[in-house]
């Protein structure tokens, strides 16, 4: 049985901020440290992302575990009180979450969701350093143009490797927890690859 009454639960609920939330202070913060600079809830985007990093092409959301329904989590119960409403209330967030991302997909921006509930003190740090990472690894992997090999008209002396980066490998290979990229593109493939297919098919064409 809930604990506290109809009128104090609306209020409690009535009563939580959804801008300038100590999540987003510390992400702000976090990444403002780390060189990362940025716009707060541009208008002109889906969703109106918490953060906007142009230079990255990349909107952060940072959600609230009950809000917007993180599964597994400890915080994200629903109240015994009108559980009903709250269940719906948590999937129409859910679901209009989903489609906000797919729309800047299909515009070209990734997306990155941050939980509350990995900004508590004991992975603060470790959660900041993932999402600064991806964000480098983003930057990386957008700018790489692979080309074809153009083969020799003669035999040559040596054979040159070439390296090419892969965010899933660098990401495993620095040990560092993934749960912060959330990128979601209709087809389900990731905008990363369907960009440099293009730039790649562009490059045979010309």
């Amino acid at each position: 049985m809930d604990c506290l009454t109809p009128q104090q639960r609306s209020k409690n609920m009535a009563s939580i901020r959804s801008k300038n939330t100590k999540p987003e202070m510390i992400v702000r913060k976090g990444l403002w440290s780390r060189g990362f600079r940025y716009r707060l809830n541009d208008k002109r985007l889906p969703g109106h992302p918490d953060l906007v990093l142009r230079k990255y092409r990349t909107c952060i959301f940072i959600n609230g575990c009950f809000w917007h329904g993180h599964e597994g989590c400890k915080y994200y119960t629903i109240p015994k009180t009108n559980r009903e409403f709250w269940v719906n209330k948590v999937q129409r967030n859910k679901l209009r979450d989903k489609q906000e991302q797919q729309k800047l997909a299909e515009m070209g921006w990734h997306s990155i969701t941050v939980w509350e509930c990995t900004l508590k003190p004991k992975q603060k740090e470790q959660t900041l350093d993932s999402i600064a990472y991806t964000l480098n690894s983003i930057f990386l992997q957008d700018r790489q143009v692979k080309y074809e090999p153009i083969e020799p008209e003669y035999q040559m002396a040596a054979e040159i490797e070439i390296e090419t980066f892969n965010l899933d490998d660098a990401l495993k290979d620095a040990k560092l927890p993934r749960f912060v990229y959330d990128e979601i593109s209709l087809d389900g493939t990731s905008n990363l690859k369907k960009r440099e297919e293009t730039r790649t098919s562009n490059l045979q064409k010309k």
